[in-house]
């Protein structure tokens, strides 16, 4: 199987572009790709990259290893990916850095039996992952370990037997999951910190859905809904 990889690094010094930016655009199976940028107001993009007009960050293929380290403030992370048997490691230190992945948002192969793992350190962090279309998350494996405040973490599951764990340590730290597609979600929840803003929507078709919360806090609201095709609920 040929390979087909484009990395380019760019190191910037006007006033409108970033720090440092990677361009990739993957096509094809057991790729290893390791960035790691230090520093603060980097980039590696796709969607909707700003700064120096990055396209691209398109990873297609089956069993690519993916190893992110972005240590630094006001970073961004942004792409797609593609295929099956995806394995990501993803590390942020510092603060108000953004994240934004989309697994196969088109339905295009499926993306199947991935393992990601998210380590964040620091606070006013944005994540947003969306996972699947269509009950293509199979086998899914996430684990979030996140420390710091007033960080927003928004994602989307679609389930066809897939696992969640999330690690949140800090205060004023807001959370929105949504996991629906056909079934076997499983999300545990272990937080401490105080002033938690939650919204968190199980919604398999088959019902069989499972959560589990162990936290410690104090003010904030919880909004949980379970919810297999039944009438349309709220908080």
């Amino acid at each position: 199987m040929r390979h087909y990889t484009a990395i380019f690094l760019l190191a910037t010094v006007s006033a409108w572009a970033a720090d440092n930016e990677v361009y990739v655009d993957q096509s094809g199976d057991n790729a290893n790709i390791d960035i790691e940028q230090l520093g603060s107001s980097n980039i590696i993009g796709g969607l909707n990259s700003t700064a120096g007009s990055l396209t691209a960050f398109d990873l297609d293929g089956t069993g690519l290893t993916l190893d992110i380290n972005q240590i630094g403030d006001t970073n961004k992370f942004l792409g797609d990916i593609y295929g099956n048997s995806i394995t990501g490691f993803f590390e942020f230190d510092g603060d108000t850095n953004t994240f934004t992945i989309q697994g196969d948002p088109t339905n295009t192969f499926g993306i199947n039996n991935s393992n990601y793992n998210v380590d964040v350190t620091g606070n006013t962090n944005t994540f947003t992952l969306n996972h699947g279309t269509a009950a293509l998350a199979s086998g899914l494996d996430l684990d979030w370990i996140i420390q710091g405040d007033d960080n927003e973490i928004t994602y989307g599951i679609d389930i066809d037997g897939a696992t969640s764990y999330l690690d949140i340590d800090g205060d004023n730290n807001n959370l929105t999951y949504d996991g629906d597609g056909a079934a076997g979600g499983y999300f545990y929840l272990d937080q401490t910190g105080n002033n938690r803003n939650w919204t968190i929507k199980q919604q398999s078709t088959l019902n069989n859905d499972w959560l589990k919360i162990i936290s410690n806090t104090s003010g904030g609201t919880l909004c949980i809904i379970q919810n297999d095709g039944g009438t349309s609920t709220s908080c």
